[in-house]
């Protein structure tokens, strides 16, 4: 590659990382930002319009004369795919560039079935929404996984999921790669519903954690507005530190006293059942019991939201996040666990770390994961790298053209 042939591919490429903050602009306005005369940019756009990953909108509104034709991300008829796989269900979405889910299906299938059927229902539930949508595989750009356990990054293989037979270190990419020929990328769960969180109800915040509180207890950290993984790609396991209430009550990893074994959806029901004679084995149970205020579950949640901001405490003073949001099953029970993580985080932090930090419910929901998988697809699909990649590809076909 020559040095002019890079530079000219890297000139496009950050015209279009400017234009990935979904803002339509005109040529003229792209030429003030980047500096290029207006022909470079147009033919810059013309490029990028050829991948299909910009296209015109709107006219801009006239001065006087012709009005300025307009070009942004959300003109591509690109795509990309995500796939919420959860304890025991499955759901999967195509999303546009800009993010935003264009058409879902969503199946209950226990995990422990299997990698194969699962996966299975992956493929065909993509191949349906395809088919539906009037699209193909060439729209797809990149699909995006969210498994319930612990996940290699660089490889995209679970490691020794706790909940998830028959999965450790099955290929995931490779599996669903047989179907659809573009990058998969695989996370854990509560890192992809940190990122969806972030994009739907925080984007300016780069200092964020995400705690998901369900069948276990995990986190998806950002800082710098970069997700966390750390080495091995277990950054935010924090539901296996220990808590100093729960120093004889074991815990599924071995240990004793960890958060997951004191606050976690079915670790709660165990204190109903035990302390309280009442019948609760799930999560749901837990939140069902509190929404018809039980005050025996309002108080176990109250105090399983105490033992999260001991935990939390510890983090607030390592990360300074402006934001932590409460998400998972458990958080559907309200401001109790809220209220519990705040009570101790507020009292034992800095106050200068806690003068404006936010501790919330989550407000996305149930959609944080599947926004958040599409959007693993996204990062990766639209880095700078694999953008300058599909452009020099892309070179040689203009040229016979």
């Amino acid at each position: 590659m020559s040095d002019v042939t890079a530079g000219s591919s890297r000139l496009q490429t950050d015209l279009f990382q400017i234009l990935r903050d979904g803002k339509a602009r005109t040529r003229s306005e792209l030429a003030g930002i980047t500096g290029l005369a207006r022909s470079t940019v147009a033919a810059r756009i013309e490029a990028l319009m050829e991948l299909g990953l910009i296209g015109p909108i709107e006219d801009a509104v006239s001065t006087g004369g012709r009005p300025s034709s307009q070009f942004a991300i959300s003109g591509s008829n690109r795509i990309v795919a995500g796939a919420d796989i959860g304890a025991s269900h499955v759901r999967v979405a195509l999303s546009s560039l800009t993010g935003e889910i264009q058409g879902e299906l969503k199946e209950t299938i226990p995990i422990d079935r299997g990698p194969e059927e699962v996966l299975g229902w992956v493929v065909s539930g993509l191949e349906k929404l395809l088919a539906e949508s009037g699209r193909s595989e060439s729209d797809l750009l990149a699909i995006g996984v969210g498994l319930p356990g612990p996940v290699e990054h660089r490889s995209g293989r679970p490691i020794n999921p706790p909940i998830m037979p028959g999965w450790d270190k099955f290929d995931v990419p490779g599996w669903i790669g047989r179907s659809f020929s573009v990058p998969v990328l695989v996370d854990n769960d509560v890192n992809i519903m940190a990122l969806g969180e972030r994009h739907v109800a925080w984007p300016g915040v780069d200092q964020l954690i995400f705690v998901k509180v369900a069948t276990g207890i995990g986190a998806g950290i950002i800082s710098g507005g970069v997700l966390q993984r750390g080495a091995q790609g277990t950054a935010g396991d924090i539901g296996h530190i220990a808590v100093t209430r729960g120093e004889d009550i074991p815990c599924q990893c071995g240990n004793r006293g960890c958060l997951e074994a004191l606050a976690s959806g079915p670790a709660i029901a165990r204190v109903l059942r035990s302390d309280n004679a009442i019948e609760a084995e799930t999560s749901n149970d837990v939140v069902g019991l509190v929404k018809q205020g039980n005050l025996q579950a309002i108080q176990a949640v109250r105090q399983a939201g105490r033992d999260i901001g001991e935990v939390l405490t510890t983090c607030v003073s390592l990360m300074n996040p402006q934001v932590i949001v409460i998400g998972g099953s458990i958080a559907q029970a309200g401001e109790h666990i809220i209220a519990g993580a705040r009570e101790v985080v507020y009292a034992r932090s800095m106050p200068l770390a806690t003068e404006s930090l936010h501790i919330v419910q989550s407000r996305t929901g149930a959609d944080a994961a599947i926004v958040g998988a599409a959007l693993l697809a996204l990062d990766h699909a639209l880095s700078y790298v694999n953008v300058e990649k599909m452009i020099l590809e892309n070179e040689p076909k203009l040229a016979r053209a």
